[in-house]
């Protein structure tokens, strides 16, 4: 049993207040109401933890809310959180000078990107003091700014430093069991003493931090000799580390570039960063160490300069911006589009900006999802066991324990399967005896009366394991072990190695692009309910295709596809990770549901779903460039792998996209490109946005980068010089007009102004030395909606429409709302259909019910339905009036047989698209290059032709942007040697907010006429995911400015996400030279790449 203590949100002095106690299963919860009342529950129970904000579980922190001035400092209230201790710091230092409040400063720019603001809110100062968390951001700067801890227990009260001892855990300066914090005291500033905190995360809030410090110095007043000086570094170690050796040496030395240079010498040679410690990033994290002394110290040599101008030079004018963090802004923006027809009806929606269906029900939570359905009689919740091995063979499983925990009712294992347990090679269950191929397979699942019990249980069944070899992670470890899912696709023009020979110049090179979580709001969620009666099952989920998941089950339980129903009401978010994995969850959950004969609830903690249902396609492209001196590119061929995972899933069809839309807008006259998507050891990847898109194309535009290099052009005049200019064949013999392409082109950067802020750009990169712009312009074209190869009744789309008496009408398709607005559009074209208002339309859910055999909601494919919810409506009302007006036969049949699309990959030819996509987009970005953080504004145009939304249709566009930047930039997935993934929870995988979205970001739709879509619509949900590149490439051509600074090569490799590692490792200098490096052959590294 244990025991914990909850503090409610104030702890008052209030006699006729009692003491509350909860009892639990396996806790106790206290809650004491006077500070004696705790003292003494801290001696009976000196091993429960102390809990407040409950955002780290501590022993220590006490509720006390006061503060109080002293004449040497500030005494501050252990039980303040972090929100109520920014306040407190914001009044002090505007009522304080300056001199007194610098480590109140330093405090202050910490706290505006610590955590998030609802952290911020509830976490507690003395909770995240005594926590001391390797990571921690303030305890650095307290311990530089000679803070005191206050402990308070029934013995009396006591006073240790917040210095090195207590932060590495010494046990003299450690809390005694019995103890509580009652407060910090935080002393003032003086004259000659100088506090700063820096620090560097993956992104500027909710991010842990990779490195940070808090460092102080004082001087001998009126000089700059050292006094004394105190520096503390974070997330480099086990704890918070001092370099107190360093400091000591440097006592008594002027504050100069000598100094400088001993201090960074000294500081890498104490604090040592092992080649395999946990986090990676050693390299990184090391030249962190040196460049974030240095800021300190131009920071310092600024202040001295400005207290004696006379006595203390100042840095150089280069310099200065190297001092200024990013600020923390209201991104702005502006979307322009097209005006609605001032001759439409005023009843007819199609067009205007209508909100989201269901914008409201978000907002309030009222919206529902497959987890909101109320509990059913003898509902059972699921709980899974997963592989920990990437390639082994299954011993035994051991199920014994698990069953004896309360509440438990069954363990399902593949013997449980009634049908296949391998359906379309994907496999549902790992058998005994014989082998797991990924770390997450599942193994077994676990049903109990309860999420608590079932996930218990789950922890107790053994697995028995026998290694395997080989044991196959990467791309290159594939190609080495000849390990592919599909045959290799490949188009090819002209006479490839006739035209490499009559070229003046050929380079080759290879790019990494690294795979990207979907990260939905709504994980993976399935209640299965099976029927009494005809092998019935009934399936309430989140997925992008019901059809699929129908399918699976139904070929799981060995049953006809008709006894299996799939209600949708809305996932929440999908991203395309909701294509295929319900599908194989959902037969899961079945078997168990089959076998338990009670209704299963089976929700993925964030975890398991990201370990489980792996993500998009990490990409290996090779390729090689032959051109003229003037950058006209003659002939291209390029090689495509991406990792596959360990089942084929989509992979074969990514591969496709990859291949097909290879050569984005330029005509390269010979091409060849050839793709093959690879078999490892890792969970199967799947659909994405963008279908491998994003990925491949990232590839075409390193090229160019590189050509643009050597010809000493502009990438963007290597762009203009091979654009397509004129209608066409794509490389797939594809017939298309480039027109609106050149016009995307031309106006983005018209409105972007380009040109001017790239000279702009080039003056600032002369006037600042440690931070860079650079600009990236990047063309788009794309076919869409997606091919889908010889599945062609993928491409099919369907609808069905009710008009009741009082005139309402239901309206239901095979498309799946995800957030996208699908409903929304649905409903605005039956209402126009249907000349009725959206109030007299309702659109209940999507189910195989209703809408059998229906497609996916994927690939811009949900147009396909818009057009049944236009052909349905107005059939039924051309039926209701005894005509057709403006509607032929041949169209009815043609919207009901779908688009008629091939590809025949022997003859490399077809028409495997209905239409294209054009866009272009600009980026800014300035980069610091001390620290590789970056900021950006951005410019994009689309050619959208008509919108039957623009409200749904820009915000698709913004979100696929920026989702695009979350792949080049900041979202980083992590493994292990042995396959295991690291980036399984929020706390280490980052996607953009609101603080990493570009800070001027300006969309405009393009408009006129697509014949063949819905109202001249265009689907962009797919194409802007790559718009996002540009922000990829300009980080790139701010790293150039920076190496060229340098007197380094303008080329180096092209690779994605840019983390702030990679910007920062690549903008080489005297701090990245001077870092300890480790020979590869001596050590394993933490994580590895696996594209």
């Amino acid at each position: 049993m244990q025991t914990g203590f909850v503090h409610l949100q104030r702890m008052a002095e209030d006699p006729n207040k009692k003491r509350l106690t909860f009892q639990g299963e396996r806790t106790r919860w206290i809650t004491p109401v006077t500070l004696n009342d705790l003292l003494e529950l801290r001696t009976n129970f000196p091993k429960a933890p102390l809990i407040m904000g409950n955002t780290t579980v501590g022993r220590w922190s006490l509720h006390i809310l006061c503060s109080t001035l002293l004449f040497s400092g500030v005494t501050i209230g252990a039980g303040y959180s972090l929100a109520q201790l920014n306040d407190a710091l914001r009044f002090i230092v505007s009522e304080q000078p300056k001199e007194k409040t610098k480590t109140y400063h330093a405090l202050l720019k910490h706290l505006r990107t610590l955590a998030g603001a609802q952290i911020r809110n509830m976490a507690t100062l003395g909770g995240h003091v005594v926590s001391r968390p390797n990571f921690s951001d303030l305890n650095p700067i307290l311990a530089a700014g000679n803070a005191t801890i206050n402990l308070i227990s029934k013995e009396g009260k006591r006073q240790i430093p917040l210095n090195g001892p207590f932060l590495e855990g010494s046990p003299e300066a450690s809390l005694r069991s019995e103890e509580v914090v009652l407060s910090i005291y935080i002393p003032y500033s003086t004259q000659w003493h100088f506090v700063s905190g820096l620090r560097l995360a993956q992104r500027q809030e909710n991010a842990f931090a990779i490195v940070n410090a808090g460092m102080s110095v004082k001087f001998a007043d009126g000089t700059n000799t050292i006094k004394d000086i105190q520096m503390f570094y974070g997330s480099v170690g086990l704890t918070v580390v001092s370099a107190s050796q360093t400091c000591r040496q440097l006592t008594g030395r002027q504050w100069d570039d000598h100094m400088l240079s001993d201090a960074c010498r000294w500081v890498l040679d104490e604090i040592l960063i092992q080649p395999d410690a946990k986090g990676g990033m050693v390299e990184y994290r090391r030249a962190l160490l040196v460049s974030l002394l240095f800021k300190f110290y131009l920071k310092v040599r600024r202040g001295l300069n400005k207290m004696d101008p006379h006595k203390f030079p100042d840095i150089p004018e280069t310099f200065m911006s190297a001092l200024e963090d990013f600020p923390i802004e209201t991104p702005q923006g502006i979307q322009m589009f097209q005006c609605v027809d001032p001759y439409q009806p005023p009843q007819d929606p199609v067009g205007h900006p209508v909100m989201h269906q269901s914008a409201i029900k978000h907002t309030t939570g009222e919206a529902i999802f497959a987890d909101d359905i109320p509990p059913i009689d003898q509902e059972l919740f699921l709980a899974v066991v997963t592989s920990t091995r990437a390639h082994a063979k299954i011993i035994s499983i051991d199920t014994s324990e698990a069953l004896e925990i309360p509440g438990v009712v069954d363990v399902i294992t593949a013997e449980d399967v009634p049908g296949d347990n391998n359906h379309n090679g994907e496999i549902l269950y790992a058998r005994a005896f014989l082998q797991v191929i990924c770390v997450g397979q599942i193994i077994c699942t676990v049903a109990a009366d309860t999420y608590a019990h079932a996930k218990e249980a789950a922890k107790k069944v053994k697995i028995a394991y026998e290694d395997i070899e080989p044991r196959i992670i990467t791309i290159e470890q594939a190609l080495e072990h000849n390990s592919f899912l599909a045959v290799e696709r490949k188009i090819e023009q002209g006479n490839v190695e006739y035209a490499f020979k009559h070229v003046d110049q050929i380079i080759q090179g290879e790019v990494h692009v690294e795979g990207q979580e979907h990260f939905y709001m709504e994980t993976q969620t399935i209640l299965a309910i099976p029927k009494t009666e005809d092998k019935e099952m009934v399936l309430h989920l989140g997925t992008q295709f019901p059809t699929h998941v129908q399918e699976f089950v139904a070929a799981a339980l060995n049953v006809p596809r008709s006894r299996i129903a799939c209600h949708m009401k809305r996932a929440g978010g999908a991203f395309g990770g909701k294509v295929t994995k319900p599908s194989l969850l959902g037969a899961v959950s079945a078997v168990a549901a089959n076998k338990t004969g009670h209704p299963i609830r089976f929700i993925l903690e964030r975890g398991d779903d990201m370990l489980i249902t792996a993500g998009r396609h990490p990409l290996l492209g090779k390729y090689k460039v032959g051109f003229m001196n003037n950058g006209e590119i003659k002939a291209v061929d390029v090689e495509y792998y991406i990792n596959g995972g360990c089942t084929p899933d989509e992979s074969d069809l990514v591969m496709q996209f990859i291949v097909l839309k290879s050569e984005n807008a330029y005509s390269i006259p010979n091409f060849r490109c050839r793709g093959r998507p690879c078999k490892t050891n890792l969970p199967s990847n799947t659909a994405f946005r963008g279908f491998g898109f994003p990925q491949g194309t990232v590839v075409v535009e390193a090229y160019i980068a590189a050509v643009a290099s050597r010809c000493d052009l502009l990438p963007e005049e290597v762009k203009e010089i091979n654009m397509y200019k004129r209608t066409s064949k794509t490389a797939y013999k594809q017939t298309f007009n480039p027109e609106p392409l050149r016009r995307c082109w031309k106006e983005c950067l018209e409105k972007s102004s380009f040109y001017a802020r790239k000279h702009a750009a080039a003056e600032f990169n002369k006037k600042n030395y440690w931070k860079k712009r650079g600009l990236a312009v990047v063309p788009m074209k794309t076919d869409l909606p997606i091919h889908t190869g010889s599945r062609s009744f993928y491409t099919k789309a369907a609808a069905l429409v009710h008009i009741y008496l009082d005139g309402s009408v239901l309206l239901a398709h095979g498309g799946c709302e995800m957030g996208q607005g699908l409903h929304t559009k649905m409903i605005q074209v039956a209402s126009r259909e249907l000349n009725i208002p959206q109030s007299y339309i309702h659109l209940s859910e999507t189910s195989t019910i209703t809408v059998p055999n229906a497609i996916f909601t994927a690939g811009s494919m949900g147009d396909r339905h818009q057009w049944k919810g236009r052909a349905g409506p107005h059939t039924l009302g051309t039926r209701l009036v005894g005509k057709m007006p403006f509607f032929s036969f041949s169209l009815l049949t043609s919207l009901l047989s779908g688009y008629q699309t091939h590809m025949d990959w022997e003859k490399e030819e077809g028409d495997p698209y209905p239409y294209f996509v054009y866009g272009a987009s600009c980026s800014e970005v300035e980069v610091d290059c001390l620290t590789g953080a970056h900021k950006v504004k951005s410019d994009v145009c689309t050619h959208h032709l008509h919108s039957v939304n623009t409200n749904m249709d820009v915000l698709s566009i913004e979100g696929a942007f920026i989702q695009g930047m979350g792949l080049y930039t900041t979202e980083e997935l992590k493994y292990s040697l042995e396959g295991v993934l690291y980036s399984r929870s929020p706390d280490n995988y980052k996607i953009p907010t609101v603080t990493e979205i570009p800070e001027e970001f300006y969309v405009t739709l393009v408009r006129s006429r697509n014949p063949i879509a819905i109202y001249s619509s265009k689907g962009l949900g797919e194409a802007g995911m790559f718009l996002g590149s540009s922000v990829l490439l300009a980080i790139y051509d701010a790293v150039t400015a920076a190496r060229r600074d340098r007197g380094l090569s303008k080329t180096f490799p092209m690779s994605s996400p840019a983390t702030p590692e990679l910007i920062r490792m690549a903008c080489v200098d005297q701090f990245t030279d001077m870092i300890p490096r480790d020979d590869p052959s001596t050590f394993s590294p933490w994580s590895i790449r696996v594209s």
